[in-house]
């Protein structure tokens, strides 16, 4: 028979031991219970891409859709021949990924959120007119582009109309960038910031598949190809 101290350690071990147990099973779940919550008591899982980021790095896109315009313009002036259906398919990327998507998101999910709350309104008011012009614009392009190879009335008219486009999206999108995006989170709850990272994703893929992002910027690279602006170096000053 083991001694009265014997059964007394063994019993305290085993105590010890069942703790342990009930501590590691207990405690991690707190653990994860406190760390799924931040201080607003949102979840810390958050969309992978926030609608800020969304619509700037779209923005990307369309700055570099402006490249491929402005590298049509110096072939045009420096009297080189290019097959204009790079112009054309820069002007398809605008209208099908900027104007049908990218702008469609701000004025339903964006621009209203600020003029209920009385915020930024005139120049709300601006950014709306210039997408409705800029399709205007985008519609000139989309005719003229095809006939422009030589000089002629369609080239005439497609020249001012992409000069016009770049001189109004380049501050259109700057003001967006620094001014209206950065309070966007302020306007809205928690719970309506993620849903709209949400609805911009789900809509892009409905729209565009998957990988929709990614394959407009494959669209936009295949054009700077080109027309010979792909390699980056070329824009460092010598």
């Amino acid at each position: 028979m083991a001694a009265p101290v014997e059964i007394e350690k063994r019993n305290f071990l085993k105590a010890a031991s069942v703790a342990a147990v009930a501590a590691a099973l207990i405690v991690p779940a707190g653990f994860v219970s406190a760390r799924a919550k931040d201080k607003e008591g949102r979840s810390e899982k958050q969309p992978e891409v926030t609608p800020p980021e969304d619509l700037m790095r779209e923005h990307g896109v369309l700055d570099r859709v402006l490249l491929v315009y402005e590298a049509g313009l110096k072939k045009f002036d420096a009297k080189e021949d290019f097959d204009p259906a790079v112009l054309v398919n820069a002007a398809q990327i605008v209208r099908d990924f900027i104007e049908n998507y990218h702008e469609q998101s701000e004025e339903q999910a964006v621009f209203p959120r600020f003029k209920k709350a009385g915020k930024l309104v005139p120049l709300v008011d601006t950014l709306l007119a210039q997408h409705k012009a800029g399709r205007k614009v985008t519609e000139t392009i989309l005719q003229a582009a095809p006939g422009s190879r030589q000089d002629g009335d369609d080239r005439r008219r497609l020249v001012p109309a992409i000069q016009s486009f770049i001189a109004m999206y380049r501050p259109h999108a700057a003001r967006e960038d620094t001014e209206l995006f950065p309070l966007l989170k302020g306007l809205v709850s928690p719970h309506e910031y993620d849903a709209m990272a949400e609805d911009f994703e789900r809509k892009e893929h409905q729209l565009f598949g998957a990988d929709g992002f990614e394959m407009m910027v494959q669209r936009v690279a295949g054009l700077e190809q080109s027309i010979g602006i792909n390699d980056l170096a070329q824009f460092t000053p010598r």
